[in-house]
Parts: C-alpha cells; sequence; structure tokens
C-alpha cells in the first residue's frame, strides 16, 4: 500500500480518525491478502473486491467467511467495512490516473471552469463534514452510521448514511448550488442500492442543496420516501486584531 495513501485521504477532508481506520482496514486486507498494488495492477482490484462481497442472503444462509482475514462477530458487517476500505483504495489508486475521483476537463472547457468544477467539489467536502458533526440539525434523532466514511454501493458511494428514530436508513446526498432531476436519479439508485443490500429495511432518502430546480421538485414529489432540504451558509465576522 502506498505511502501517500493518508495524505490523500486526508486531502480529501475526512476526520483524522476515520483516516486510521481506512488506513488500519486496508492494511488488514493486504495482510490476509497480499499488495494492495498488485492486485489493482492485475485487475484494478475487482477479484479481491468480489472476495469481500458477503450479501444478506449470504447472512441468511450463515455462509462461512469467505475471506482469509479472521473476524469476530458479524461478518457481514465487518467484510463491508473491509470492502469499503479497499473501494476506497481504488479511488485513491484511479486518481493516480486521471479517473473519477479528480474528474477530467472535458475538450474545450475553460480552466475558470475546471477550476469551478474542483471548487464545488471542495465545497461539498465541507459541508459533509460539518454536517457530519451536527447531523440533528438536518432532522433530529438522526444517528450516522457509516463509520465516518462514505458508504460504497453498486451506483457510487454515499456521502453521509444514517438511521432516523424509526430504525429506517436513511441516505443523505448533498449537492453544492442548484440541483436538477439527475440528482434525485442518482440518490433513488443509492436508495434501491441499500434496499437491495438490506432487504426488509425501510429506506429513506435526504437530497440537500441551496435549492431544486422545477424537475427535480416534480420527481420527487412522487417518492414518498425522498426529502428534499435546502441549506443555507451565514457569516459571521470577529476581529482579527490582537
Amino acid at each position: 500500500m502506498r505511502s501517500e495513501y493518508r495524505q490523500w485521504l486526508l486531502s480529501q477532508k475526512y476526520a483524522a480518525n476515520t483516516v486510521s481506520a481506512q488506513v488500519h482496514r486496508a492494511s488488514r486486507v493486504e495482510e490476509f491478502h497480499g499488495d494492495l498494488d498488485e492486485h489493482y495492477a492485475t485487475d484494478r482490484m475487482e477479484g479481491l473486491i468480489e472476495t469481500l462481497r458477503y450479501s444478506v442472503d449470504d447472512a441468511r444462509r450463515n455462509r462461512p467467511n469467505p475471506t482469509s482475514i479472521p473476524i469476530e462477530g458479524d461478518i457481514r458487517n465487518n467484510l463491508a467495512s473491509y470492502k469499503n476500505a479497499i473501494e476506497r483504495y481504488r479511488s485513491f489508486r484511479d486518481s493516480d490516473h486521471g479517473l473519477p475521483d479528480e474528474p477530467p476537463v472535458a475538450r474545450g472547457t475553460t480552466s475558470e471552469a475546471a477550476e469551478e468544477t474542483g471548487r464545488g467539489l471542495s465545497l461539498e467536502r465541507d459541508m459533509q463534514a460539518a454536517l457530519r458533526v451536527a447531523i440533528d440539525q438536518l432532522e433530529p434523532g438522526l444517528v450516522i452510521i457509516d463509520d465516518g466514511a462514505e458508504r460504497s454501493v453498486d451506483s457510487g458511494f454515499i456521502d453521509i448514511t444514517a438511521r432516523d428514530v424509526t430504525d429506517a436508513i436513511v441516505v443523505i446526498e448533498l449537492k453544492v448550488g442548484v440541483a436538477g432531476q439527475r440528482a434525485v436519479a442518482q440518490i433513488l439508485s443509492y436508495m434501491g442500492d441499500v434496499a437491495s443490500e438490506q432487504a426488509g429495511t425501510r429506506v429513506r432518502g435526504i437530497l440537500v442543496a441551496s435549492d431544486f430546480d422545477a424537475k427535480a421538485k416534480s420527481a420527487a414529489r412522487v417518492v414518498p420516501d425522498l426529502a428534499l432540504r435546502r441549506y443555507s451558509v451565514r457569516f459571521t465576522f470577529a476581529d482579527a486584531q490582537t
């Protein structure tokens, strides 16, 4: 595992304890399943990720731990954490090649537009970090259950995964600026992935943006378990003189 991985995680604005947990889990997988960078070179880690996959049906059938990693307790939850860590390491390695974590600039895009895209991604990270320490402001009773890092599902990475007072899982997606119907489609995909992984559990969604266009509002209107929430920014000022 590359030494610069920790610094990359910190640059993504993860809390220090989350960074330590992610590095520890990736190291644990590497200890029992071999060099992560060799797995990346072989098949972009697809085989390793598949080894770590353990479904709800596997748990119901009491399927044994399919990996070499010693696990005490809930096999599915532990393997989900390891799988998440490896998918995050793959995102780090993808960024070496200009792949999705730092979106490539489309042909003809100006440097100003590229800078704006990067600024938007940074603001989303900042908003996520702020919300994680004040999740009650979004909805009273919410408890974050993703161990401080985005949950990986087939459709992508969920910004924040929480549980509400009724024990339903809440998928939270954050957007800087005005959200459109694509943002609604994105969070619905995440909700569908979670519902598939945790059959029988109610799944809700909360899409957070500065505002929503008419198409987003129309799409959300027919989804009872999807809520749209506007955020606002309040500036405070203090004397800088000492």
